[in-house]
């Protein structure tokens, strides 16, 4: 994950965890970082609360479990106003989900049998560095918050039944491809999506899309035929790609090297759909840090695919569709919200 060469001052972080032990490692694992300043700690929410407008960070690590107010009730209360980029420091828990859907940046996940310290203070430093250049996306309180169905089935077009559409999409982009897959119908052209996720979150990811959007969402699996109605997430640290079997499509997940620094990567992802499909296909790129999936979906459009490209205002980090959008890979741009919209105006063109 590319970290900027330079920046004009350190980066100040307040530490909110209730754990001495945990509080202790993060503290010291950050401030050996160059470019983080540890501005001070929380003990719990309360103490954050205090605390923020005292020493003004510039991003705060938040554990979600805490005695007391949980770190997402603090969440849900304090973000819509007082935006501030947070980390989310979890555990393998579903409320992580819910952290980023009401405003969370990123998250990490804690140290385990799976994951060494050392391996999780770089990843909480890398993050970190990000968020400082982010900008958190509004939320609104819960009672203003909008409820959004899904579009109306786009029905027997034969012309859709020969469409695969990928999408890729990194920091901000769980809700970001939220916002987009609960406006889609149910039987949509199958859909390959890489998210830059830990181990062990993607299936609980596709496990959420499943429950609040109207079409099938599951982790691929080598051999997952893509059809309509379908929607596969690359597991983490595989990389996912399209494969052509006679006139059908499939998924093959590996293991391989790194492409683009990451593993899923959606440039892998875009680059085997550019390389095998040869049926109609649709790229989209959402927010994310760096440029992993720009020049596989240019190699889309060249290919003669429809690309469309998150914008700046809605992008939570405008890195990997503002790369997309400056070497020529997009064909269109809209915000989070209109992705759906775009999207659906050009199938309804291909039925």
């Amino acid at each position: 994950m590319p970290i900027p060469a330079t920046v004009n001052k350190k980066i100040r972080v307040l530490v909110v965890d209730d754990s001495i032990v945990a509080r202790g490692m993060i503290i010291r694992g950050l401030s050996a970082h160059p470019m983080i300043e540890v501005a001070g700690f929380a003990i719990n929410t309360l103490d954050a609360k205090n605390k923020i407008p005292q020493y003004k960070p510039d991003v705060v690590t938040m554990d979600v479990e805490m005695p007391g107010q949980s770190g997402l009730e603090f969440l849900k209360q304090y973000l819509p106003a007082h935006p501030i980029p947070v980390i989310v420091v979890s555990s393998l828990n579903l409320k992580v989900f819910d952290a980023l859907a009401v405003g969370a940046v990123d998250f990490v996940r804690k140290p385990d049998n799976q994951q060494s310290a050392e391996a999780f203070i770089t990843a909480l430093t890398q993050k970190i560095i990000i968020a400082s250049n982010a900008r958190p996306r509004p939320v609104a309180p819960p009672a203003m918050a909008q409820v959004v169905s899904a579009a109306p089935k786009l029905g027997n077009s034969p012309g859709l039944d020969r469409v695969v559409i990928g999408l890729g999409a990194s920091t901000g982009g769980t809700e970001a491809t939220l916002e987009v897959m609960k406006r889609l119908p149910a039987d949509i052209p199958p859909m390959v999506i890489v998210q830059h996720m830990p181990p062990g979150f993607t299936k609980m990811y596709a496990e959420r899309l499943n429950r609040l959007c109207a079409m099938e969402v599951k982790e691929a699996q080598s051999g997952d035929e893509l059809r309509r109605g379908l929607a596969v997430v690359a597991p983490a640290d595989l990389q996912c790609r399209v494969v052509r079997i006679g006139a059908r499509y499939t998924v093959n997940c590996t293991q391989g090297e790194k492409v683009s620094g990451h593993r899923p990567s959606v440039d892998a992802m875009f680059h085997s759909m550019a390389e095998t499909v040869t049926c109609k296909m649709v790229g989209i790129i959402m927010t994310g840090m760096g440029q992993d999936g720009a020049v596989g979906l240019l190699e889309m459009r060249k290919k003669g695919a429809y690309t469309i490209g998150q914008d700046k205002e809605s992008s939570v980090v405008y890195g990997m569709p503002g790369v997309a959008q400056n070497i020529g890979a997009v064909c269109v741009q809209a915000s989070c919200e209109n992705v759906a919209g775009v999207l659906l105006r050009h199938l309804k063109t291909l039925g």
